[in-house]
């Protein structure tokens, strides 16, 4: 069947899988980078997906988005200077412009044609973009943090699964370059896939930032979209504990927020029996 009658996409990962309704299509397009889908649906708003697998929806995008962001900003006692990599949808740059410490926020992203269309179909997440405190650059996110040194307080790596363009942002060379951008209380958050269906992957990250930062944890976040209904975000700093938030949100940030509260924040590194071994 043709897709423009098809009345369902799914997104099969790992013997997982979730199928959503949908009631058009916006736009199919294949980029240098990826085949880039969006989709408006019957009940989840728009959704995105990058060789068919899905990014967001409309419907828990903040819940990602939100964890992503606020604790790593939280636990860094004043976060001015901010790097997103990856993040082509918006959402992350929408979370840190939430914040008053912020000056700068530098964003490097490798698909700009993601950029363009969450422009034009998404611009729940995309209005991210707008702010007068972003510096966008479309580019490979090794090559660009590599060329940074003891500069940012905070890093997020918003990165795609580990297959095709987001490969390189798994590795420990990218680790490496991260930490050596970062200040001397830096702080980076990561995502870091689920525990139920990438613990290697999980493991690895974490590694990493064991080695390398004074302290880290995974942060565990339900999005439902999402096969198993989960991912996780490790946050890594050189300077301060990452469980607990070190500083308290203002009052217009706690009224926008609809997932991050202080006490989800030390929730989520609370882990299932099965992982503590991975963490020891």
């Amino acid at each position: 069947m043709d897709e423009k009658f098809q009345r369902y996409v799914s997104e099969i990962d790992q013997g997982f899988g979730n199928t959503v309704e949908i009631t058009g299509i916006l736009c199919n397009i294949k980029s240098r980078y990826q085949r880039i889908k969006i989709y408006e649906t019957a009940n989840l708003g728009r959704l995105l997906m990058l060789d068919d697998i899905i990014q967001l929806t409309e419907f828990d995008e903040y819940a990602y988005q939100e964890m992503m962001t606020h604790p790593a900003l939280l636990v860094h006692p004043n976060p001015e200077k901010v790097l997103i990599i990856g993040g082509g949808d918006g959402g992350v740059a929408r979370e840190v412009a939430r914040h008053k410490t912020v000056k700068h926020i530098d964003q490097c992203e490798i698909d700009g044609e993601v950029v363009e269309l969450c422009r034009k179909y998404i611009p729940s997440t995309a209005c991210g973009f707008d702010d007068k405190r972003m510096h966008l650059t479309i580019g490979d996110g090794l090559e660009f943090v590599k060329q940074r040194k003891n500069e940012y307080d905070v890093i997020i790596v918003d990165s795609t699964d580990p297959i095709g363009p987001g490969e390189v942002l798994f590795g420990r060379e990218f680790y490496e370059s991260v930490h050596a951008a970062l200040k001397a209380d830096g702080v980076v958050a990561s995502q870091s896939e689920s525990i139920f269906l990438y613990p290697d992957i999980v493991k690895r990250l974490y590694g990493f930032t064991r080695e390398l930062f004074k302290y880290n944890g995974y942060a565990f976040i339900a999005v439902p979209t999402y096969p198993a209904g989960s991912i996780g975000v490790c946050v890594a700093s050189k300077a301060n504990p990452v469980k607990k938030p070190l500083r308290q949100m203002d009052e217009d940030l706690k009224k926008v927020l609809k997932y991050y509260t202080p006490e989800i924040h030390e929730a989520a590194f609370v882990l299932p029996a099965f992982t503590k071994p991975w963490f020891e």
